[in-house]
């Protein structure tokens, strides 16, 4: 049961890591669209917001792995690490990306000052790549760890 659980939250958190990586990776083909190509570009995101499942479940899954291993000396560092991380990257979804997403009407027009809101959509999801890029190796060296442990 506890491998199943730990596998649950390796794979919510990777399926989260793997979109915002990919928006990282197309921000430089981005960023300098006109106006017309940007918004067509946008469009393919309707449906994204399903990922928000799986980011919310990494969330809560680490948490519930961070409690549960709490005195763990060797790896409640690291859980706590990647938590931060994957809480931090929501915030930052709450304070840039959401509100560009809801002035844009999740893209489909495009208000005056627009390229400030695709700034801020597009490097919070940036940020949030590395975090989450940072909080899923924290959780893979914590599996390591105290996989080593448990052998000795």
């Amino acid at each position: 049961m506890k491998n199943l659980f730990r596998f649950i939250t390796i794979l919510f958190a990777v399926i989260t890591l793997c979109a915002l990586i990919a928006h990282l990776l197309e921000l430089p083909g981005k960023i300098n669209l006109s106006k017309e190509n940007y918004l067509m570009v946008q469009s393919i995101y309707q449906g994204w917001s399903w990922l928000g499942i799986f980011e919310i479940g990494a969330v809560l899954f680490t948490m519930t792995w961070t409690i549960v291993d709490n005195r763990k000396k060797k790896i409640f560092p690291l859980l706590l690490t990647a938590l931060l991380c994957f809480m931090v990257s929501i915030a930052i979804f709450f304070i840039f990306t959401y509100p560009a997403n809801k002035a844009t009407l999740n893209w489909t027009q495009l208000p005056d000052d627009w390229q400030i809101l695709q700034k801020n959509w597009e490097y919070s999801h940036a940020a949030r790549a590395i975090l989450n890029l940072v909080g899923f190796s924290f959780l893979i060296v914590t599996l390591l760890k105290d996989r080593k442990s448990s052998f000795r």
